[in-house]
């Protein structure tokens, strides 16, 4: 007895009253196919018991269907941050409807040498950096070896053909120093994110442009490393240095706890002594007490943006070099 032979790619097609590459297109997942012709292509990929040829299809394209996500960070600060996991739940939930995988790598910021051998070494179709660095050079050359997009604007772009998607962190930081300065806030301090990253810069350049602004100096800017403990010592230092500050602005929420927690270690009430702004709203914003003023950034929209400027590089689609995501500033108790 002979038996039939498996349905094939055209079969589908002829079924679902679509073209070849459109049932390819369904198949391996690219969002540049509409739901209509996903319905069709799906019913006649039950109908007829069709199974995509995975192996295949990968011999064919010469493609992994494969994915990293790096982030050249410490260890301690990727599984304390929230900010990475809303990131991370963005491109898990863009890629479930495509036929990649994810590989994370938590990256080294000894050896990042070793990660980008890796990437170039035809184990992955393309890579999503987050939280990139000065000194990480290795992963804005690797742009013209596979497919790279960049979450926030890498701080070394050697090279015109990097892709990002990010925030305007210059406009968002000075939204939030303007909020404090109609709350009737004259003696605001930073507390900065790292030197080495282009958002700790851009938050400290809105920081100044919005006091520059309004005709005020300065009261002082401390890194705090975008941790809790950081936010605490960068605030432990600004009031010895400024006792008579009344506004803070922190580059991030985490940050922003700290200093609430040494502010009233300190004696001081917040917001009737100093008001307190951050960044991210994410969980340290709303478990704060008082809870936190702050700049909310679409991280997780950030992560589904990332990847879905990937899969279309990869596609050979148009794609945008910089796509910026809006943000707002969230009032709540802390100003």
């Amino acid at each position: 007895m002979t038996l039939p032979a498996p349905p094939t790619l055209e079969a589908v097609a002829a079924r679902a009253g679509v073209s070849r590459s459109t049932v390819s297109r369904v198949v391996n997942g690219s969002p540049r196919v509409t739901p209509e012709a996903i319905a069709a292509v799906t019913a006649a990929i039950a109908e007829l018991g069709y199974v995509p040829n995975r192996a295949a299809r990968m011999l064919a394209s010469r493609r992994t269907q494969t994915l990293a996500l790096v982030i050249p960070e410490d260890t301690a600060l990727f599984f304390s941050d929230p900010f990475f996991a809303s990131v991370i739940q963005g491109v898990a939930t863009t890629l479930a409807r495509t036929e990649y995988t994810l590989t994370m790598l938590i990256a080294s910021e000894e050896a990042p040498e070793k990660t980008a051998r890796y990437l170039r070494g035809g184990n992955v179709d393309g890579a999503l950096v987050l939280s990139h660095h000065r000194h990480d050079r290795s992963y804005t050359q690797l742009a013209g070896a596979l497919p790279v997009v960049f979450g926030g604007r890498p701080m070394s772009n050697e090279h015109d053909d990097v892709f990002v998607v990010d925030v305007d962190n210059v406009a968002a930081a000075r939204s939030a120093v303007e909020h404090l300065i109609a709350r009737g806030r004259r003696r605001i301090a930073h507390i900065a994110g790292p030197d080495d990253m282009a958002a700790g810069l851009d938050r400290v350049a809105g920081w100044r442009a919005a006091l520059d602004a309004a005709g005020l100096e300065p009261a002082g800017v401390e890194s705090g490393g975008f941790t809790v403990a950081g936010g605490m010592a960068a605030m432990s230092r600004l009031l010895d240095r400024v006792p008579d500050l009344d506004g803070v602005f922190a580059a991030s929420d985490s940050m922003a706890s700290g200093a609430v927690s040494m502010l009233r270690e300190r004696g001081l009430a917040v917001p009737s002594d100093v008001a307190v702004a951050g960044f991210d709203d994410n969980f340290f914003a709303v478990s704060t007490m008082p809870q936190l003023t702050t700049v909310a950034q679409p991280s997780v929209e950030l992560g589904c943006a990332m990847a879905e400027q990937l899969v279309r590089l990869i596609e050979g689609e148009p794609v945008e070099r910089v796509r910026m995501l809006p943000t707002s500033v969230v009032v709540r108790a802390s100003t």
